[in-house]
């Protein structure tokens, strides 16, 4: 048995091996490059493996004892300055430091600050702070609320970040959120991916965490990659309706994945991907019992402009054309003009319950999946009328927008310039995001190689940047976590994040 005192120290003791290491699938892996303050469980401590994959199986009301030690420990180590920094700026000495150099002259000094404790249920930390003023030192014991908001002036334009809401989340991942709040507060938002890699590797539900070897520089993709971005945006789409249910987000939701066979930038475009993922998502919902209708937008413009955007030339024909394994004998057999029906954009196209007039009964539908909406260049070639009236006639009921573009298009008499600009631009920012994917490269025009990546992996997960790093001897590829915040990161700010 190791003592709550000895573990810390073993803890403590910590060294990386040569090269630096991430926590990847359920165990740390060599990778190349270095980086010395990445959280490190290299303990050779059995229990303390075997307890936190337990606690992977179980949901947590506290932050069990090994889940604070291990914190702490790594906190203290190699992110003094972050406590220091904490100290200062959430309690009442960053107060009394400000008002005592106003008139000394800077004599008044918080020089270190240690971690002694925090509480099981993640929302305090208990810190040691070291005091000199003039000629005298000593040391003072404050107590930091991780909801708190800076009580001493800090020139962070991040100061009025607002606290973490409560979730479901287990306490170990509740946590790092709220840490990684107060490394944005202090200007230290580096130590964030670190958090988000230690939440991970202490039993966390895997806020973050991405697959191993996807390789998404070689395409076409491989068949287990695309389903697994499939499921992925097809669980969290599930996730969002149940909370459009309760009221606890907006009905107006939006979802991005832009790996090379997503994005319509590049020419390793593949339509197929795009129909697939909305197959994935349609049949997810439709088994839970509520009715999706798949729509694709319709010829827009004016007399011989006529016509729909390229990326989606056909795709209303081909989404009825796939196997939805819908005939009979089939695994989802009287699915199709049932709990699934296709559609295009507009009011007309929002079913609402009624009788026909054979006397059958037609049910409402229940969610609206809408693929790839976007303006076009031309005359009455905005999506964002059609859309607006669609919403509208849906009421509470979910709209999803799958990767889209709501964005103005160049057109003669300013119908997409200047006229009603901020308006389509308030009505596009009222669909939030659900699900975010999207790989990072070194310049908007170049797309090899592939650095990392931005994600939101649920409707109420943080946002994620990752750093894609080889792993040594050629073993393949990982992404690892390098910054984490409530809001999308800018992208110079994730730059800096990552490790050259």
């Amino acid at each position: 048995m190791v003592s709550r005192a000895s573990y810390l120290l073993i803890i403590l003791s910590v060294t990386l091996l040569s090269g630096s290491s991430a926590f990847v699938g359920g165990q740390w892996r060599q990778i190349q490059g270095r980086d010395s303050t990445l959280p490190s469980n290299n303990l050779g401590h059995r229990s303390f493996e075997t307890s936190v994959a337990a606690s992977k199986t179980e949901s947590l009301q506290t932050l069990d004892e090994k889940q604070i030690d291990f914190t702490r420990g790594y906190l203290n180590k190699h992110h003094g300055d972050f406590i220091t920094a904490v100290a200062e700026t959430f309690s009442e000495l960053g107060v009394t430091k400000a008002k005592k150099n106003a008139f000394s002259g800077g004599s008044y000094a918080i020089t270190d600050a240690t971690l002694l404790d925090i509480d099981p249920e993640g929302t305090t930390l208990e810190i040691e702070a070291s005091i000199k003023e003039r000629k005298t030192s000593r040391v003072e014991r404050v107590s930091v609320d991780l909801n708190a908001s800076p009580v001493s002036k800090i020139r962070s334009q991040f100061a009025s970040m607002e606290a973490v809401p409560s979730s479901e989340d287990k306490p170990i991942d509740d946590l790092v959120r709220r840490l990684n709040r107060l490394c944005w507060i202090v200007n230290k938002p580096k130590i964030t991916g670190k958090l988000i890699q230690l939440g991970i590797q202490l039993g966390g539900d895997g806020v973050g965490e991405l697959k191993e070897n996807l390789f998404l520089n070689q395409v076409p993709h491989n068949r287990y990659v695309r389903k697994y971005f499939y499921e992925m945006a097809a669980d969290a789409t599930l996730e969002a309706v149940a909370l459009c249910s309760e009221g606890k987000i907006s009905n107006r939701m939006k979802l991005t994945t832009m790996f090379p066979e997503m994005n319509p930038s590049m020419d390793s475009y593949r339509i197929g991907t795009i129909l697939e993922m909305a197959r994935t998502i349609a049949i997810k919902l439709a088994e839970e019992n509520l009715r999706v209708r798949v729509c694709v937008q319709g010829s827009m413009g004016v007399g011989i402009f006529t016509a729909v955007p390229k990326q989606l030339n056909g795709v209303a024909k081909l989404l009825q054309m796939m196997d939805w394994q819908a005939e009979e004998g089939e695994e989802n057999e009287g699915m199709i003009g049932n709990y699934l029906n296709f559609g295009g954009v507009g009011k007309e196209h929002v079913v609402n319950a009624h009788t026909a007039e054979d006397g059958t009964k037609v049910e409402q539908d229940d969610v609206f999946l809408i693929i790839a909406p976007q303006s076009m260049v031309g005359v009455d070639s905005s999506i964002i009328p059609a859309l607006s009236e669609m919403v509208d006639a849906a009421g509470d009921r979910p709209v999803i927008l799958m990767n889209p573009d709501l964005t103005d298009k160049v057109s003669s008499q300013g119908q997409q310039n200047v006229r009603g600009r901020q308006q389509r631009m308030d009505f596009a920012n009222s669909f939030k995001t659900i699900y975010h994917f999207q790989n990072i490269y070194v310049s908007g025009t170049s797309y090899f190689p592939i650095l990392g990546s931005m994600t939101k992996l649920s409707p109420l997960a943080p946002w994620v940047a990752h750093q894609r790093r080889d792993l040594a001897d050629d073993g393949g590829e990982i992404y690892i976590p390098v910054l984490a915040s409530e809001y999308k990161p800018q992208g110079d700010v994730i730059l800096e994040s990552f490790e050259s």
